[in-house]
């Protein structure tokens, strides 16, 4: 009976349970924020990017600058990399230049389009 237990306990967390790799195993709804700009001026991210007949879990709304990340189910560090809105965007991270500086919440931050959104960040990107 134990053995059993064990082994339901273990298909329920899966092998992967303590992959640091998992944000979330139950979906989540986070919401931070981009600002980009090119040699000083802002650049608009276009309002409902990633709406339409297919509902992207990466996508904007009228709130700009806010990105609405809404996962269900398992959602992995990569999921939530900026280089994924980007693409949702239908852009390349280097498309407005290939030297850009980027703060996240003040911060300087070099890990450019591999960083994983988390929920009220504040991202910056400055192209020159």
């Amino acid at each position: 009976m134990v053995l059993i237990l064990a082994g339901g306990v273990w298909l329920l967390r899966g092998p992967d349970a303590d992959d640091p790799n998992v944000v979330s195993r139950s979906g989540l709804h986070w919401h931070p924020q981009l600002e980009i700009y090119v040699k000083g001026v802002k650049q608009e991210i276009p309002q409902n990017t990633g709406l339409g007949a297919v509902h992207n879990p990466i996508h904007t709304h009228e709130d700009l600058p806010i990105i609405h990340l809404e996962f269900s189910g398992v959602v992995m560090r990569d999921d939530l990399m900026l280089k994924e809105f980007f693409g949702v965007w239908g852009k390349d991270f280097t498309e407005f230049g290939s030297s850009v500086a980027m703060t996240v919440n003040g911060q300087e931050n070099a890990e450019r389009e591999n960083y994983s959104m988390k929920d009220g960040d504040k991202i910056e990107l400055r192209y020159e």
